[in-house]
């Protein structure tokens, strides 16, 4: 049996999936697996059958997802929109978000941004965390530049692929 909190964790989750672009999902951590799916007909990664719970989300027809976890049906937050990375110039370089979660500017709440615009940045370096179900992942920067925009705010919901910097190559 999971706790209150897990569940909420998982309700979000599922509500976050229904809401984005992805058309499959598989999330596996401290004994939970959770597998999202817009195709009635996909299979889990490990090929197992996963039945849908008794008391699942209900979602759009053409989109109904199949889970390992029931959850209970409360709001979650919506996704923030994509901006649109128009207007960038040719050459610069857009970092984009590896997957549907939470955007963090600072590695800890208190601590200090790990970039800020106008800062120059290296390949590799750290410029935010993502987090879905408390797995946090760095997104770093792909080239060596100058952080140009940042388009999203601290604690916004983000999809996969949504732009969350421009980034100017240095010269």
């Amino acid at each position: 049996m999971t706790t209150p909190r897990i569940d909420d964790d998982l309700e979000a989750l599922v509500r976050q999936f229904q809401a984005s672009d992805l058309t499959e999902m598989h999330v596996r951590t401290d004994g939970i697996e959770l597998f999202l799916s817009r195709n009635p007909d996909a299979e889990p990664l490990l090929g197992a059958t996963i039945a849908a719970p008794a008391t699942s989300i209900p979602a759009p027809a053409a989109a109904a997802p199949r889970t390992t976890q029931s959850a209970a049906s409360t709001p979650a937050p919506s996704p923030a929109p994509a901006p649109a990375a128009a207007n960038i110039p040719d050459g610069w370089s857009i970092v984009s978000a590896p997957y549907l979660g939470t955007f963090y500017r600072a590695p800890k709440p208190g601590e200090a941004n790990f970039v800020e615009l106008g800062q120059s940045v290296d390949a590799g370096t750290d410029l935010c965390l993502v987090e879905v179900m408390k797995l946090f992942t760095a997104v770093c920067a792909d080239v060596k530049g100058v952080v140009r925009h940042i388009y999203v705010n601290d604690g916004d919901m983000v999809v996969e692929g949504q732009p969350l910097f421009a980034l100017e190559p240095a010269a």
